[in-house]
């Protein structure tokens, strides 16, 4: 497929992607897709008539939130791209002959500000990775027993704040919070020392189930809209003096990082791949049968401020041990129930080499690994005046699509 839009080499943002977000320039916050450089305003299209006997209600794109058109679930979501496809391909003169339409519906990505694509009701952060879950378990406990005892037989997670998920671009402080010293006998309370970035990708949830209803581990996917990037920051020194005895709490709140664009699981079909094989043999509920992980080849950077991108990692999505299906069957097995626009986190994903780890932790391996980066400085943690950018691509048979980018700088702590 080809699109009359000119789209640039290695985009992002190809025909055969088109994520949905939310995005404004003039007035109200709506809808669009992002075509190369571009976004398609879906409001204006929809009222021009273009996208009808798909069953949109009347405004759905009009909202400043993505929910409303996800509720109207997969067979929409599937027309809905399909009909886009056909208005942008190369030969289609519905909206390419349509100038007077086009200075409505059409403007560059660079004039435009995205918003957080989705009203976020519950956030879920899995831990399901076996690289990091067994580097952090070497680490801070026996090498030789780095997986704890639950780890191979489910997929391990907590319920986050969905309050302080935020879209990418949007700064922040440093957050503050209790820490004990190795060698203190009682805590601190001052700004993390060691803050973290999190390589992680999210899904959002497309379908609801009812309370007391299981989502099977074979219609998990039907309940899934798409997926994001997703920076889920760590104070690793709060996090170490009070996560026992029920997990993460202020080390983990003040912030997490989403890309603007959410691609569909629709566009990443074609990239499917085969997860890590399990052993010990999963219980029922959680097996599955054929290709439930995907191909997503993972980047992060730092840019000091005032200097150039370096980048210090390259991961990929499809060494997650756990995959979405089982993720969201094993969230739901006991009759949870999740709603349109619920966020689920991977958490972080790291690869089996040192320059494929998802987290300042690993690479640097809890500080005694310094980074060197190209100004002469180093880095064990996130400084203040730093900016970490996450980017992600699938490419197959010369096919490509892309998540863009999720970037956040990291402010001082306020006083």
């Amino acid at each position: 497929m080809k699109s009359w839009i000119p789209i640039p080499v290695d985009s992002d943002f190809t025909i055969h992607n088109i994520p949905f977000g939310i995005f404004s320039n003039e007035g109200q916050a709506r809808a669009g897709v992002a075509i190369g450089e571009q976004v398609l305003d879906l409001s204006a299209i929809h009222d021009a008539g273009l996208l009808e006997g798909i069953g949109l209600p009347t405004g759905v794109f009009g909202s400043p939130v993505l929910n409303g058109y996800i509720a109207l679930g997969k067979i929409v979501w599937t027309a809905t791209r399909q009909r886009l496809i056909q208005l942008l391909s190369l030969g289609n003169s519905e909206l390419r002959g349509n100038e007077n339409l086009l200075k409505k519906c059409l403007f560059a990505q660079r004039d435009v500000i995205m918003h957080l694509p989705v009203q976020v009701g519950d956030y879920t952060d899995f831990y399901s990775s076996r690289e990091h879950a067994t580097n952090v378990g070497t680490m801070f406990r026996d090498p030789a027993n780095a997986l704890l005892p639950n780890w191979l037989h489910l997929p391990v997670g907590y319920h986050g704040r969905a309050s302080s998920i935020v879209i990418s671009g949007t700064p922040f402080h440093r957050p503050k919070g209790q820490t004990m010293a190795d060698d203190a006998t009682a805590p601190t309370f001052g700004p993390t020392r060691l803050l973290d970035f999190e390589l992680e990708m999210a899904f959002i949830i497309g379908q609801p189930n009812a309370l007391g209803e299981p989502v099977s581990v074979e219609k998990a996917e039907d309940h899934i809209f798409g997926m994001v990037l997703f920076n889920d920051w760590s104070a690793r020194d709060i996090q170490k003096w009070e996560y026992v005895p029920l997990g993460p709490f202020l080390a983990k709140n003040f912030a997490s990082h989403v890309s603007p664009w959410i691609v569909t699981m629709d566009a990443l079909e074609p990239f499917r791949v085969e997860s890590p094989k399990q052993e010990p043999e999963v219980l029922s509920y959680l097996k599955s049968t054929g290709e439930h992980n995907f191909d997503i080849a993972l980047e992060v950077q730092i840019v000091p401020d005032g200097q150039a991108p370096h980048t210090i990692c390259r991961s990929n999505f499809k060494y997650m041990y756990w995959s979405m299906a089982q993720q969201l069957a094993h969230h739901t097995v006991n009759g949870c129930n999740m709603r349109v626009g619920d966020m689920c986190a991977s958490g972080t994903i790291s690869g089996p080499t040192p320059d494929s780890y998802g987290s300042m932790l690993e690479i640097s391996w809890k500080g005694t690994r310094p980074v060197q980066m190209p100004d002469g400085t180093e880095r064990k943690f996130i400084l203040d005046g730093d900016t970490v950018i996450m980017k992600g691509h699938c490419e197959r048979n010369g096919i490509r699509i892309g998540f863009g980018e999720v970037a956040a700088k990291v402010l001082p702590a306020k006083n």
